[in-house]
């Protein structure tokens, strides 16, 4: 009988890229069976809060505040340079005005959120959207902007929206670092064998999807919200990279430069555990 072991990741198209063939069963899974479920964003970090999940996608902003809890797995990050969340409006704002603006974020939770507040620490008028509702907030006039993610920077322009900053941007010119959005992690309460084992999955499961790209499709079509095909994959060439393969060691350190800023600010708590399931990068070191 197999091991079945709970999993959650969203719908988008950089996921479903990347998890097909775990879930499908296209590799060896080592005789573990994984029961998936859908979730946004901000879904999936806060079942992360109540460790829902055996492995789940989470915003490294969540991770932060969840790390005694879980660690992260080596493979399926979304991390990379101009690839940051932006924030957009109607009317063009100078940045000086935007802590004045009232603004749509994706959740208080995300990385994004995260990055806006060590950006404008000052902006505090925020109200939570579902990522895919933010534009529709912006164009409607029931915010001033909007903080965007996902496949939305491939279509504010389109509906005559403008950018403010771009927080990718703004990440890579004060840190020199690639930016971390989102990882992927393995609850510490499962045995030590089975977690490396779930590490070893991804990271295969990942190289099939690189070494099979089009594999997936059928699975990113059934679940991309009506996108189509070109900017499906836009969307995964922005979000899968060497990153999503492993982390490696800049990876892990661009993971520790964002934890170190934000609790240099005082956004985040202090982590005492090793954030890595390799154990090799203590967050103190």
């Amino acid at each position: 009988m197999k091991t079945k072991i709970t999993l959650g990741f969203s719908p988008c198209p950089n996921d479903t890229f990347i998890f097909d063939a775990m879930i499908h069963q296209k590799i060896d899974t080592c005789g573990l069976e994984f029961e998936f479920q859908f979730g946004d964003v901000e879904e999936l970090n806060q079942m992360a809060a109540q460790s829902k999940l055996d492995v789940t996608k989470l915003s490294f902003n969540a991770f932060f505040s969840v790390a005694d809890k879980y660690c992260l797995l080596n493979s399926g990050a979304a991390l990379g340079k101009n690839n940051g969340p932006l924030l957009i409006s109607k009317n063009k704002h100078p940045e000086k005005d935007i802590p004045k603006l009232k603004i749509a974020i994706p959740g208080r939770n995300t990385t994004a959120n995260l990055l806006l507040s060590v950006a404008f620490p000052g902006a505090h008028n925020k109200i939570e959207y579902l990522f895919s509702d933010i534009e529709t907030a912006v164009i409607n006039g029931d915010v001033d902007a909007g903080l965007i993610i996902h496949e939305n920077r491939f279509t504010y322009s389109d509906r005559g929206l403008h950018k403010i900053i771009d927080l990718g941007e703004y990440w890579e010119k004060l840190t020199s670092s690639p930016i971390p959005l989102g990882g992927i992690a393995v609850k510490r309460e499962l045995r030590r064998d089975l977690q490396l084992k779930i590490d070893k999955i991804l990271t295969n499961s990942v190289r099939y999807a690189f070494d099979h790209p089009r594999g997936p499709l059928s699975f990113i079509k059934a679940h991309a919200q009506e996108m189509d095909e070109e900017v499906m994959y836009k969307h995964i060439k922005l979000y899968v990279n060497n990153f999503t393969r492993d982390l490696g060691t800049d990876g892990k350190k661009a993971v520790n430069t964002l934890y170190r800023k934000a609790r240099e600010m005082n956004l985040v708590e202090d982590i005492n555990r090793d954030l890595f399931i390799d154990y090799l990068y203590n967050i103190k070191r």
